[in-house]
């Protein structure tokens, strides 16, 4: 069965989605017939996102505005989610920041930051899809945007580097615990990617270095087809 038959009709939530990846996971799920929630900090690029995709005919794509780093916001998006009616099939776990800087020089408040966004926000929107699922006896899948940098490393990011090490061994932990409640856990680990978070860092002399000892000297691009295809696979980060 193609991803679209998969996805067609199902409601999949996508965290940071007002750009890079996860505006385009996004629209490759929106081009594969899904009810699409789409949410951020950035409304008004969410609200941009609705009304092209809208123009296209995706059936539905709703606009929700949260920050994975605040925890009553967390709670306040999936109260609205409730609210409609509906339950989630899917939630691509996407939201994340970058924290760059020497580990020596770097103000404690920027480590939080990353923290705060990219472990514990992602536990946080986990566990409330979990809860829920777990309660209606309702399947589920939980994809989370890891990171190659959660496999190996690199200087002047490393808060990001341990973040999305974390990921990885949550995900693995999530997988094997509920598993029994029908709720599937994978990771997605891209590579390096070329988008607005991560711009300034490949303009620098260390990025550009980077960028010669990739094999086919590029960046990869963050780009969805303009019809649903299978070439977005999540990664089984545990089995």
């Amino acid at each position: 069965m193609d991803l679209g038959a998969k996805l067609a009709g199902k409601r999949v939530l996508v965290t940071g989605a007002s750009s890079g990846l996860g505006e385009n996971f996004a629209r490759l799920a929106a081009r594969c017939g899904a009810k699409v929630m789409i949410a951020a900090r950035r409304k008004a690029r969410l609200e941009a996102l609705a009304e092209e995709l809208g123009r296209l005919g995706s059936p539905q794509v709703t606009v929700v505005e949260m920050d994975v780093a605040s925890e009553a916001s967390i709670d306040g998006a999936f109260a609205e989610i409730d609210a409609s009616g509906d339950i989630l099939d899917v939630v691509v776990n996407n939201a994340g920041i970058a924290g760059e800087g020497a580990a020596l020089t770097l103000p404690t408040q920027d480590f939080d930051a990353v923290m705060a966004t990219n472990v514990r926000g992602v536990w946080l929107v986990a566990v409330q899809a979990a809860r829920r699922w777990k309660q209606a006896r309702h399947v589920g899948s939980i994809i989370n945007i890891a990171s190659i940098q959660g496999e190996r490393v690199m200087p002047g990011i490393t808060p990001y580097s341990i973040s999305k090490a974390a990921v990885v061994h949550m995900t693995k932990s999530l997988a094997v615990e509920w598993a029994r409640y029908g709720i599937r856990v994978n990771a997605i680990e891209p590579g390096y990617i070329g988008t607005e978070m991560t711009d300034g860092m490949w303009e620098s002399e260390q990025g550009r270095a980077m960028i010669q000892r990739i094999p086919m000297r590029r960046l990869g691009k963050p780009k969805s087809s303009t019809a649903c295809c299978c070439s977005w696979r999540p990664m089984p980060a545990h089995g």
